[in-house]
């Protein structure tokens, strides 16, 4: 492939050379990690040869043991993806169901908990559009995750997540439920033709909103844009630029368009995937119970975790990876991090 890419007429042709860089890009990725499993494998035996020689090693190699263990668990986890858009970056946006405040400050947990995720794997992420409650929390917001397989890993979210606390909001300290609402979508690059007409395009600016004083923008930056044949509204408020807003909108309404149509697909042909997990918008697919007692749980793998500060710190590894195996087997599977041997 190098051989291919220093040849003088590679760029005469930058669309196809383009696709060749990125399969160079993907496969750097794999030997980098064959690379990194084989010498974390080398540094594991050359512990266990000083520990049979009574080197006080152990606790050196516990910690290897572990490290190696969550790496491999991760990379099971990336061989289950291989969907037409599962490498794509994702957007995700959030919206607070009935409930009033208490569903507000459930959307603020929950985007706190993605982007503590996004960091802990290592990707970038971009908030769009927040709407931020009356009194506290966040009515909706959307924000960009970009990096090798985002998409992918947090389709398992799509769904509405239930919250089950003492309220901090209930002077009498009643237990309360509130609702949150996800939605992910593949990010849809120009090399993917959605037709948009202009005509059905109604283009709205406004001054962007925020928590007051000298951080809330007095120019009409921020662009809301609705797609009439569909109904389709959004929004970017992010960078004070017009331009800026209405690009990023406009690339958020081309993935929302695309997974319209892929949803109407699966609609088409989903008698004949019946014994397969397909993704139902709207439906209640993990609770998170902070009293009486404490557990996370989905309600489509099964798979519970009784550290709930845990989960909402962004620790989703084991619910995205249950999720994968029962999409691609389609029965539920029980996992978690294993301990370690003695």
């Amino acid at each position: 492939m190098e051989k291919r890419i220093s040849d003088p007429g590679f760029w005469t042709d930058p669309e196809k050379a383009q696709k060749v860089m990125q399969e160079r890009k993907r496969l750097e990725q794999a030997v980098s990690v064959d690379r990194d499993l084989e010498s974390r494998v080398s540094d594991l035996e050359a512990l266990f040869e000083l520990a049979r020689e009574g080197e006080p090693v152990e606790e050196d190699l516990q910690r290897e043991m572990r490290s190696l263990a969550e790496r491999s668990e991760h990379l099971e986890t990336t061989t289950l993806l291989g969907g037409e858009n599962d490498a794509r970056n994702a957007i995700v946006t959030l919206h607070s169901g009935a409930g009033g405040v208490e569903s507000q400050d459930w959307v603020q947990m929950l985007m706190r908990m993605y982007l503590r995720w996004a960091e802990r794997e290592g990707f970038a992420t971009t908030i769009t559009d927040v709407q931020q409650g009356e009194e506290a929390g966040i009515k909706s917001a959307t924000f960009e995750v970009s990096g090798e397989n985002a998409f992918g890993l947090l389709q398992s979210e799509t769904g509405v997540h239930r919250l089950v606390r003492i309220s901090p909001f209930d002077s009498n300290a009643r237990r309360h439920t509130s609702f949150a609402s996800v939605f992910v979508y593949p990010e849809i690059e120009d090399d993917i033709k959605v037709e948009i007409n202009p005509d059905d395009l109604r283009v709205d600016t406004f001054c962007s909103s925020g928590p007051g004083g000298q951080g809330v923008n007095t120019t009409y930056s921020a662009v809301r844009i609705t797609h009439q044949p569909t109904g389709i509204v959004v929004q970017c408020q992010n960078e004070r630029s017009q331009h800026k807003n209405r690009d990023f909108a406009m690339k958020i309404l081309r993935s929302r368009l695309y997974e319209l149509e892929l949803e109407k697909k699966r609609e088409e042909t989903k008698k004949l995937e019946a014994s397969k997990m397909g993704i139902q918008f709207g439906s209640q697919i993990r609770s998170y119970v902070l009293a009486p007692y404490r557990l996370v749980k989905d309600h489509r793998t099964k798979f519970e975790m009784g550290d709930v500060e845990r989960v909402l710190d962004g620790d989703l590894e084991s619910f995205i990876k249950t999720y994968l195996v029962m999409r691609k087997t389609g029965q539920p599977v029980s996992a978690g991090k294993d301990d370690l041997p003695e």
